[in-house]
């Protein structure tokens, strides 16, 4: 997918406000009579999950949510059942539906993978939406007690897997994976690099895993340098967002360069180049560069350093 350069200046915020689409009321978690209560009533939403993929509106921009008597016939057979937390009084879960069987929500909308529509959705739905499928998919990992290889049982409205080897009995919660991603500045360029896997016109900002023993901070001097070379005089936190392919936290960074000499160490990235705002808009318009999706925190990194040109430079 290829952005101009007015979708740069005009995605300046999307996925970075402390703001939340629900309340997650983790007190109710442990109250069974109330969330055995929530599944029939008529303020509850249901968000289904199906092979990994959520259902949306045809258009696609909004989510599909459930009623309790539309969900009810499903109930039984669901896979996993999440409380995720209440929004304008109701109880709000996600219900994860079994692979195997036809799709049984065909009238409803369309089912699709968030990368190919995330930029689609509104801040609410992509967070909501982020959500039902990141547990999804820990619950679909963890059926097996990763200590004992018991199976596990769902608990504390789908927050916790319990093993059920009474020898065992250990809980498994949830984890994300930290990544950081960092958008590197040298005076008035920025560096962009493409995978081997992405398209020949794909760039983004540099990203890899956190390895144990290590800071945040180092991780982002450690990743830059790997990938492209060049050192860090220092690092600026920018926001983070939760990002769901499959588990991971991004930890999002502005990065003074050192020094400027490119260098492909470890063999990740296919290219890389300094852009100055001038020869960005350029290859946007040429259709020789395109940026990642609007919804990701790689997309605003790029916005927010582009949108520090002077008045006269804007687009």
């Amino acid at each position: 997918m290829r952005f101009s350069p007015a979708d740069i200046s005009a995605s300046s915020q999307a996925p970075f406000q402390l703001y939340t689409p629900l309340t997650r009321d983790h007190d109710r978690r442990t109250d069974e009579t109330w969330l055995a209560a929530r599944l029939t009533e008529d303020t509850t939403e249901f968000l289904p999950v199906w092979k990994l993929q959520n259902l949306v509106h045809g258009d696609p921009t909004h989510a599909v949510t459930l009623s309790a008597s539309e969900v009810a016939p499903l109930l039984p057979e669901a896979e996993s059942i999440t409380f995720l937390g209440t929004r304008d009084g109701g109880a709000v879960f996600s219900i994860v539906l079994p692979s195997a069987e036809v799709d049984p929500l065909k009238a409803q909308g369309q089912w699709m993978n968030m990368r190919n529509f995330g930029d689609l959705l509104g801040s609410a739905d992509w967070s909501l939406l982020a959500y039902a499928r990141a547990y999804a998919y820990w619950h679909e990992r963890t059926r097996y007690c990763g200590v004992c290889g018991s199976p596990t049982v769902s608990t504390l409205g789908g927050h916790v897997r319990h093993c059920t080897n009474p020898s065992c009995g250990v809980d498994h919660f949830p984890r994300s994976d930290p990544a950081i991603i960092v958008l590197v500045i040298s005076g008035e360029r920025c560096l962009l690099g493409r995978q081997h896997a992405w398209p020949a016109e794909r760039f983004s900002t540099l990203a890899g895993f956190m390895e144990p023993g290590e800071s945040v901070e180092q991780a982002v001097a450690r990743e830059v340098y790997e990938e492209a070379g060049i050192h860090l005089r220092e690092a600026r936190y920018y926001g983070s967002q939760s990002f769901p392919f499959p588990a991971s936290l991004m930890l999002g960074f502005h990065a003074e360069a050192e020094t400027d000499v490119i260098q492909l160490n470890d063999g990740e990235l296919a290219d890389a180049h300094w852009f100055t705002r001038q020869e960005l808009r350029a290859a946007l318009d040429s259709h020789t560069v395109g940026l990642p999706p609007g919804y990701t925190i790689s997309h605003s990194l790029i916005s927010a350093w582009f949108n520090l040109a002077p008045v006269g430079a804007r687009l």
